[in-house]
């Protein structure tokens, strides 16, 4: 029931079946031929019915626009077991502004809207005999989005098929037929028409059935009444797909006298796959058309739409493969398809020169192999300290345990103790200490002799951290994508530290064509990295391994900015309904993964290298630099030492000098 407008009248009608008489009529008059308009009408809502069990469970709307074929259709209608109700709309436009007619209708096609939304189903029946009346209900349709495909519409009316042609948008595109009252003096016939999907607007609907009194309601076709005409296409339209240049993706213009302007888009890549595959399952051809700017598409400040979702959205394409990663606001311009593909944004950057670590000689042993063995000459000097006052006079002692310590030191660097070792218990420890010390220099040398024919591959930039803490870093975005989209409307958290460092001229943006001229100018010298999706850099690196042999890059780690991703068509359009099993038979299965991920020539040829490479060639001293820093640190210590003797020993022999010591 529709309540608050004073031109709205709802009607419950019971479920009370009625027998419709058909007898011969020798002339017909415009009443009678209304009410036969009407009972046809009734009896294609009851074959309907009757067909298709959804149906029975539909409510029944009917809009018109007062004249007298509204009232004459309502009649019979009510013979309608419709245990949903039957609703009626009447806008009159008799002696009425054009404009307040607009207005009701825009009211009453928003009030059928809401009915429709809380119903399971609805069957909506419009009747009007008024050119202009049918051409407004179609655009409010569209602007309102009052039919969906399970909503099916059936337009009643007098008019003659050519005079119909503003409604072949929405009797196309939409669950949608057309009745059409031919009567003359001796007759009334009523043919049932169904506009095919992508169909030319100057092109013959088809015929499904015709209905006159004596007959009652015939098929003519092999179509049923609301065709599920988006299954598979019955006549092989061309549809237009957007497409945009990728790294694993190549567009040609070819020469082709049967295209509109004698050219042709030609389009290569393992998208071509899913394209291939629904042509032939839903029985279309298609042409490839690419957006001026080269982009997936986002929503510029003053609402206009770019790239491939600003082409689906003005209908300039009907589809995009792409696919396209599933937001909010795109879904607010376009419908998505069951996801296809998920993925998530990381780092791309250049792997640099084979460097050979300064600091090798301190990697055969781990950190705590070293304090380990500090710890140890530390604890054999205490314990001698502690063991020689027992023995000797304490000067004696002070420096016996010098002696020792020194000892332990020299046999620890490899060096020649020519003194001999006095008492067991200090050979014991000396003999220990030697076994200990022979195990660690041999495992040390073996280990650096391995490290030091070894090149590492610096790869610094594993999170968007590591990059914002690098100030000569420039990052490269792609350019209205989705990540840009997050750029502009992130307030906090890490994406929105790296759009702050766009004033500082640390985020550019480019489009996926101009990705490989980057690499090979900007990010193979390390001044810039690539923050995209990672089946794009993956792509990117294996098409540059295909042109030059090498492996030049790495990608990051970690992963971030999560995506979904799909097909996409206009909104409400039947389309993606048809495309909805399809894609989930390519996803679930993992055709689509393997065509994405094999049908690129060196595809996984650079995932995963190795940071370090073992090569031989002489070592420079770029490469051993660390260990002079050691040797010059030790002789500046020991001048050090020496000084502080002098100093010492000067001090000691002014002070016996002072004291009469001689």
């Amino acid at each position: 029931m529709v309540a608050g407008l004073r031109s709205v009248v709802t009607v419950l009608v019971p479920a009370v079946s009625l027998s419709v008489a058909r007898l011969p009529l020798p002339y017909y008059t415009e009443s009678n031929t209304m009410t036969l308009a009407g009972e046809a009408v009734a009896d294609i809502i009851r074959s309907t019915i009757h067909t298709d069990g959804t149906a029975s469970m539909c409510s029944v709307s009917l809009l018109s626009d007062g004249g007298s074929p509204a009232s004459s259709v309502f009649t019979a209608m009510k013979g309608l077991e419709t245990p949903w109700g039957v609703s009626v709309f009447k806008v009159s436009a008799d002696g009425q502004d054009a404009n307040v007619t607009l207005t009701q209708l825009s009211q009453m096609v928003g009030e059928a809207r809401r009915l429709r939304v809380v119903s399971r189903c609805m069957m909506m029946v419009v009747v009007s005999d008024d050119r202009s009346f049918l051409s407004s209900f179609a655009e409010l349709s569209f602007q309102l989005r009052l039919l969906v495909w399970s909503t099916r519409l059936l337009v009643a009316t007098h008019l003659p098929l050519q005079e119909l042609q503003h409604l072949h948008k929405v009797l196309a595109s939409r669950n949608a037929m057309l009745l059409v009252t031919d009567s003359s003096s001796v007759s009334v016939r009523c043919s049932v028409y169904v506009r095919l999907p992508y169909s030319a607007p100057g092109a013959s609907p088809l015929q499904v059935a015709s209905w006159t009194p004596r007959r009652g309601l015939v098929h003519s076709s092999s179509f049923t009444l609301f065709p599920d005409k988006y299954f598979r296409f019955a006549s092989a339209p061309e549809l237009t797909i957007a497409v945009i240049i990728m790294a694993h993706h190549d567009a040609v213009v070819i020469d082709d006298p049967s295209s509109p302007g004698g050219k042709r888009l030609t389009y290569s890549g393992p998208i071509t796959n899913v394209i291939r595959y629904l042509a032939k399952s839903l029985n279309f051809t298609y042409r490839y058309v690419m957006p001026p700017d080269g982009s997936y598409g986002t929503k510029t400040k003053d609402g206009f739409w770019t790239g491939m979702v600003g082409l689906v959205k003005r209908q300039e394409a009907d589809l995009a493969i792409g696919p396209l990663s599933i937001t909010l606001t795109r879904t607010e311009a376009v419908d998505f398809t069951w996801p296809i593909w998920y993925d998530s944004s990381k780092i791309l950057a250049g792997r640099g020169r084979l460097e050979v670590d300064p600091w090798s000689f301190l990697f055969p042993l781990e950190p705590l192999v070293w304090a380990a063995t500090l710890g140890t000459l530390l604890v054999l000097s205490a314990v001698t300290l502690l063991e020689y006052p027992y023995l000797y006079h304490r000067r004696a002692s002070f420096f016996l345990w010098l002696d020792d310590t020194y000892k332990f030191l020299r046999i620890f660097l490899q060096q020649i103790v020519s003194a001999g070792v006095k008492g067991w218990w200090r050979r014991l420890m000396f003999g220990a200490w030697l076994w200990a010390t022979l195990v660690l220099t041999r495992s040390y040398s073996g280990n650096l002799m391995s490290l030091l024919a070894v090149r590492f591959s610096p790869q610094p930039y594993q999170t968007l951290r590591h990059l914002i803490n690098d100030p000569s870093i420039v990052m490269i975005w792609q350019s209205n994508s989705i990540n840009a989209e997050y750029l502009r409307n992130m307030k906090s958290g890490i994406i929105h530290e790296v759009a702050d460092l766009e004033p500082k001229g640390r985020v550019t943006y480019m489009t996926p064509m101009e990705y490989m001229v980057a690499l090979d100018a900007l990010v193979k010298p390390g001044t810039h990295v690539l923050v995209d999706v990672g089946s794009t850099l993956r792509h990117l690196m294996a098409q540059h391994f295909t042109l030059t042999g090498q492996c030049d890059f790495y990608t990051s780690r970690e992963g971030f900015l999560s995506y979904i991703s799909g097909v996409i068509s206009q909104r409400d359009n039947p389309i993606v309904a048809a495309m909805r099993n399809r894609i989930i038979a390519l996803a679930e299965s993992g055709t689509f993964v393997r065509w994405f991920m094999t049908n690129i020539p060196n595809a996984t040829r650079c995932l995963n290298l190795p940071k370090k490479f073992t090569v031989r060639s002489s070592l420079s001293l770029t490469n051993l630099w660390g260990m002079y820093v050691v040797l010059g640190s030790g002789v500046a210590v020991s001048l050090l030492v020496f000084w502080l003797e002098v100093v010492s020993v000067g001090v000691l022999q002014l002070g016996e000098h002072r004291l009469g010591v001689y």
